[in-house]
């Protein structure tokens, strides 16, 4: 593209590919048309059953394998997860701390997730809940929000251990059997359908999961 005249830097034709630019601050185009550079990447999904939070496996099918081929050399992957048969909002970045800021129990980002399960619950079960469930292990969960919704029941965390939803309400003797994260701080994907996925700018994804405001 440069030997044919076709790139451009601040509105002077490239050269030679050899030229060294900053991408921050240097105007780039090809074709005229502006290449933007940005070193993160941010990805909200509304994630199908059926697929895993990985990056890749040889047996099973990734939420990377979702993603159109230009986004495949970014270095993606899930922050957080969701299990294999659970759907919802999943966000895939190659920024660490986004992710860390996401996932860390000790930044307490909530995660709404709108639970199916076997049974009903009771006031006991939301004190339960509000106080911190005690996993089989003997592990403490931090205090999380349960109420009945129409359809099923919705629950707030505040951290994302392994399977957490699941071990929480097995713990009360309510098995789920269905799962869907509906938000995730301040982000939440209502008009994407199963499988779509959204491009956030740096700016959109941490404004909104710092200040709460929903993003859709």
């Amino acid at each position: 593209m440069i030997k044919r005249g076709r790139v451009a830097v601040d509105g002077q034709t490239a050269r030679s590919g050899a030229e060294k630019h900053n991408p921050e601050t240097a105007r780039i185009t090809i074709d005229g048309k502006p290449l933007e550079y940005r070193k993160f990447r941010y990805i909200m999904m509304n994630k199908p059953t059926g697929y895993i939070s990985s990056t890749q496996d040889s047996r099973e099918k990734t939420v990377l394998e979702l993603l159109d081929e230009k986004y495949c050399s970014l270095g993606l992957f899930p922050a957080g997860r969701l299990d294999k048969d659970a759907e919802g909002l999943l966000i895939l970045t190659n920024d660490g701390n986004f992710a860390h800021s996401i996932t860390s129990p000790r930044k307490k980002v909530n995660k709404q997730y709108f639970v199916k399960i076997d049974g009903s619950i009771s006031d006991m079960d939301i004190a339960a809940f509000a106080s911190g469930i005690i996993l089989g292990d003997g592990t403490k969960c931090l205090p999380a929000d349960l109420q009945t919704v129409p359809g099923g029941v919705s629950v707030t965390l505040r951290e994302g251990k392994y399977h957490q939803v699941k071990l929480m309400f097995a713990k009360i003797g309510k098995p789920v059997t269905g799962l869907t994260r509906l938000s995730i701080g301040g982000l939440s994907a209502p008009e994407l359908k199963t499988g779509e996925y959204l491009e956030l700018t740096r700016e959109e994804a941490y404004g909104a999961l710092e200040s709460g405001k929903k993003l859709t």
